[in-house]
């Protein structure tokens, strides 16, 4: 019998074994180690138990916050991290494999071992006070989302936008977790500036996909509240259809876009599905065990979209995939982004009123 993403049950697919409320199903090896245990078939071991083990968060120090981006295809020059790993526990993420540097595993390591740079907020302005910083948008999530549960307990984005309000400082914001809602009063102090533009993800309208694809992040309903909220308080907001996966959430296009524009949406972006690194295993760990009917045919569909390979490194392709099925995703996505009105305004930061505090003072 062959299951949707609609009509798909947690009972019918998902073992005793399996983990609810993590994406990653187990941890794959770090390459940057020479010696490390991994259980990566779990048919094969008896005496290992396989806990779903509380998350840990791990402050530490970081040397730098603002980070160059060298990619040409990703539509930020800077980038900002107050936490490195992410408790939402999608299972497509890309970020995952940057927690290797960190030691730790692409798989649930990076979604149970939550760096928190406690320092985030000096470091922020101490680059900023620098005389050589050309004032560029910075974007928040580049990695990691930056209203992930550890927010709620360490609340470093609300102390990077309060310095970014301070110095007049242009910043981007995409998120998937409504926890953002708490920050309507800086945001909207930054949006009558120009200063501030965020976009919302959306992958699913289907509460049961999202529910193991994305397991600790707001509910799709959520999202559209945000969207609404912001858009209402008069915060440019977006929505980013990504990633797309073909045979899986690509049909729900014109769904998202209209749910999206209805609540207020500006404007709108899209990726399609990479998995690169880690990030291949995993997905195809998760797929035999989530949707074991329709495994083969989206990851075939993900291959013939990226020159027969399920990663695509070649910039200015990689990020929408090409070939039949790609171009079908990207017409679609044109069409009813034109039939709701998105991606008609024009936005530009304010990057002319930047201020330093001590030149502020010399306003006056």
């Amino acid at each position: 019998m062959q299951h949707s993403a609609s009509d798909h049950s947690d009972d019918e697919n998902q073992g005793a074994g399996y983990l609810f409320g993590r994406g990653a199903q187990m941890n794959t090896s770090n390459r940057f180690l020479k010696d490390e245990y991994t259980r990566e078939n779990v048919e094969a071991i008896d005496d290992w138990s396989r806990e779903n083990t509380p998350t840990q968060y791990i402050e530490q120090l970081a040397k730098s916050i603002v980070n160059k981006v060298s990619s040409p295809d990703v539509g930020m020059t800077y980038s900002m991290n107050a936490y490195a790993g992410c408790e939402h526990g999608c299972i497509y993420c890309y970020a995952r494999n940057v927690h290797e540097y960190w030691g730790f595993s692409a798989g649930l390591d990076f979604e149970r071992k939550i760096i928190v740079k406690t320092n985030a907020p000096q470091l922020l302005r101490k680059q900023l006070m620098q005389p050589q910083w050309q004032v560029q948008p910075i974007m928040m999530s580049g990695n990691t989302d930056c209203y992930q549960p550890a927010e709620q307990r360490f609340r470093l984005t609300r102390r990077l936008l309060e310095i970014c309000n301070e110095f007049n400082q242009p910043v981007g914001i995409i998120t998937k977790n409504a926890w953002i809602i708490k920050d309507l009063d800086i945001l909207q102090k930054l949006a009558k500036k120009n200063l501030v533009s965020v976009l919302v993800s959306v992958t699913s309208l289907n509460e049961k996909l999202r529910a193991v694809m994305e397991p600790r992040t707001s509910t799709a309903k959520q999202r559209i509240r945000i969207i609404e909220t912001l858009s209402k308080a008069g915060i440019r907001t977006g929505v980013m259809l990504g990633p797309v996966i073909p045979a899986l959430n690509d049909h729900e296009i014109p769904r998202i876009m209209k749910a999206a524009a209805d609540a207020g949406a500006a404007f709108s972006a899209y990726t399609f599905i990479r998995l690169n690194g880690a990030v291949k295993r995993l997905f195809f760990d998760w797929l035999q065990k989530v949707f074991p009917d329709k495994a083969d045919k989206i990851w075939h569909s993900i291959e013939q979209s990226h020159d027969g390979k399920v990663n695509d490194s070649r910039w200015g392709i990689r990020m929408h995939g090409e070939g039949p099925i790609a171009e079908m995703i990207k017409q679609q996505y044109k069409k009813f982004g034109t039939m709701y009105h998105l991606n008609e305004d024009h936005f530009d930061y304010d990057t002319t009123i930047f201020r330093k505090p001590a030149e502020q003072g010399k306003l006056f």
